[in-house]
């Protein structure tokens, strides 16, 4: 949990991707989506993957990431 009174620092976070819970390793505001390279503030994070230790924006990344013939460009 992320404690908004101590110093949160500023810039990129080192998460650590855990079920259902990240740790924070290194403070910071955000992390980055590893398809989009999008910047999500920790506060908003909510996919990730704890086998690739990476953060994705919005579940189409996660689909891109894991399943990359499934989204069909229009």
């Amino acid at each position: 949990m992320l404690n908004k009174f101590g110093p949160s620092g500023h810039g990129e976070a080192q998460v650590q991707y855990l079920d259902g819970d990240f740790r924070v390793i290194s403070p910071g505001t955000y992390v980055r989506c590893a398809i989009t390279d999008t910047r999500i503030p920790l506060d908003e994070l909510k996919y990730w993957s704890v086998d690739l230790q990476e953060a994705y924006a919005t579940p189409a990344a996660v689909l891109q990431r894991h399943f990359p013939g499934a989204l069909k460009q229009a």
